[in-house]
This record gives C-alpha cells, sequence and structure tokens, in this order.
C-alpha cells in the first residue's frame, strides 16, 4: 500500500508493534525524535516533512500510562502545526476506559475527559481495539474505528480441539463477549457472579452455568492485577472445572500479575500484542499479534471499503 501521502510513527509504548504493523503494509516507519528535558517534559520533532499527508499514529496506553498520553498529545500538536491533512490517532488499548461511567457520588468520567482532550488537540479519527465499554466510542465527536481482537483469538482456541470446552464470563460486563465466543465455538457459556470491596479487587459470590467437567475458557477485554483472574479461577476449581485457559486482548500486568498467572491451575495464557510485555516471560503465555488487524483498517482507512470486512464472526 506505500504512498507517500500516508506516514505511520510510533510513540515510545509499543514501538515493536507500529513496526509490524509497517511491515504488513510495505510501508516504512516514520522518523521521529522523542526526548525528556531534565523536568521530564516531552520533547516530539517530525525529522521528515508531513505537510498534506494522512498521519497515523501509533500510541498504546501502557505503563506509565500517563506519560504515553502525554506523550501522544504532544505528537498530535507537533503534527498539527507541521500541516498534517488528517491525524489518526492508533490506540490498541485506550487507557481509563474503566472509568467510563459514574459508580458513586463524586466520581469522574475519565473515558469522556481522555477523549475530550483528543479531541480538542486535533485528531481526526480514532482506531482502537476491544473498548472495555462499547458505548466509550460516543464519547467522541470524530469517527471511531472499534475493532476486536474476538476473531484472532477465537481461532488460536479453536485450533487447540479442547475436551468439553465452556466459554466463561468473569463478570456480568463480558458476558455478551462470552456469548458469541461460545456461538463461534459452538460451546456454552457461563457466567461470574463477583463484589468489588475495591479497585482490583474482587469476590466471586456465585457461578450462573454448569462447569463441572468442563474445561473453561475465561474471555476478558483486560488483565491487570491478576488478582480478579485468579479468582475466578480457584472458583471454577473449586466447583469440579478443568485447569482453566485465560484469553485477554490486553496484557496490561500491572505489579506482579506476571507472577500472579503462573498458576497452577492456569494451562495458558492467551493475549495480544496490543500492549508489549517482558520477552522473558513464561511459556504458558503465548502472544498473537494484531498488526495485521490493525494495518488492514488503515488500509481500508486510506484506500477507501468497509471495515466491516475485519470481522469474521460479527462485529463488537
Amino acid at each position: 500500500m506505500y504512498s507517500d501521502n500516508v506516514k505511520i510513527f510510533s510513540g515510545s509504548s509499543n514501538p515493536k508493534l507500529a513496526e509490524r504493523i509497517c511491515k504488513e503494509l510495505g510501508q516504512p516507519l516514520g522518523q521521529i525524535k522523542l526526548s525528556r528535558f531534565k523536568s521530564g517534559e516531552i520533547y516530539c520533532l517530525y525529522e521528515e516533512t508531513i505537510r498534506n499527508c494522512d498521519v497515523f499514529l501509533v500510541q498504546t496506553f501502557s505503563h506509565p500510562i500517563n506519560e504515553h498520553m502525554m506523550e501522544l498529545l504532544v505528537m498530535m500538536d507537533a503534527a498539527k502545526r507541521a500541516s498534517a491533512r488528517t491525524i489518526n490517532l492508533v490506540i490498541p488499548y485506550y487507557g481509563y476506559s474503566r472509568q467510563e461511567r459514574k459508580a458513586a457520588p463524586r466520581e469522574p468520567i475519565s473515558a469522556k475527559l481522555v477523549a475530550d482532550l483528543f479531541s480538542a488537540a486535533g485528531a481526526d479519527r480514532v482506531v482502537t481495539i476491544d473498548l472495555h465499554a462499547p458505548a466509550i466510542q460516543g464519547f467522541f465527536n470524530i469517527p471511531v474505528d472499534h475493532l476486536t481482537a474476538l476473531d484472532v483469538i477465537s481461532d488460536c482456541i479453536k485450533k487447540k480441539n479442547l475436551p468439553d470446552p465452556i466459554i466463561v464470563s468473569p463478570d456480568a460486563g463480558r458476558a455478551t463477549t462470552a456469548e458469541k465466543m461460545a456461538n463461534i465455538l459452538d460451546a456454552p457459556f457461563a457466567m461470574m457472579i463477583k463484589k468489588r470491596p475495591a479497585h482490583n479487587e474482587s469476590v466471586i459470590t456465585h457461578v450462573i452455568g454448569d462447569v463441572a467437567g468442563r474445561t473453561p475458557i475465561i474471555i476478558e477485554d483486560l488483565i491487570d492485577t491478576g488478582t480478579t483472574i485468579v479468582n475466578v479461577v480457584e472458583g471454577l476449581k473449586e466447583r469440579g472445572a478443568h485447569d482453566v485457559y485465560i484469553c485477554a486482548t490486553h496484557p496490561v500486568f500491572s505489579g506482579p500479575a506476571l507472577q500472579r498467572l503462573d498458576h497452577p491451575n492456569i494451562k495458558e495464557v492467551i493475549i495480544t500484542d496490543s500492549i508489549a510485555i517482558p520477552e522473558d516471560h513464561s511459556e504458558k503465555f503465548r502472544v498473537l499479534s494484531v498488526a495485521p488487524l490493525l494495518s488492514d483498517a488503515i488500509r481500508i482507512i486510506i484506500e477507501g471499503g468497509s471495515l466491516s470486512s475485519l470481522f469474521k464472526y460479527g462485529g463488537v
């Protein structure tokens, strides 16, 4: 798809993913200088012309999330002042997405705040994958292309031919996704009911569905500290399930999450490269690339066509 009028640049959060996207497109990765002043202020310089170009900025919200978000805003401002024709944000993992509503008085809706920041800074389009809440698309007054890694993950699970699989939603919020995966794999699904005494903490109270003697496949949009997932795994084992397979799009992996997930009752953890993880991870972790998905989306945005062609088993 090589075009002189299309430029793809990477922030510092996940340059390997940006390189994979460019390789899929046959497009060189744009040259950009990102550095810090001694005070921590972010500096950005495009080392090639972007005047009248469609610019794609690849930046995921991995740790440190606020640093990467500010870096993206600075990159956008530099692109706007360099007369880019359009500024398209490729944000595989959209941070602050868990704060998409007020669950208690005097709380912020931070997902909306972030959307306003990007719009005010001059974004023309956002491309993202598996938002924590699909309704976040409505927080933007610009086009949002909401992709899903469900097809990639489901194909991976299909090839395993697991005995007596059952798709498990760790909470009510993922029930729709779990049901879609269950339909794809022609398997039953179950749902866990939990309560949260605090952030990143959960207690399983009920399980809807019979998991005894079955191989659970837990489907999540993201894994943060791993505490919830381990609680779900142990809850399933207590109810007679076999060892568990875990599927998640975004490996946020805060704190000792990698160690927690190296659990004796977890058979495999299937994730994507929407966020980079350490290369010395356990053999239990299988990383699928979303670069082909994102590169196809970029190609369609530039050349025209329908993004629905990217949804093998239906949209998000």
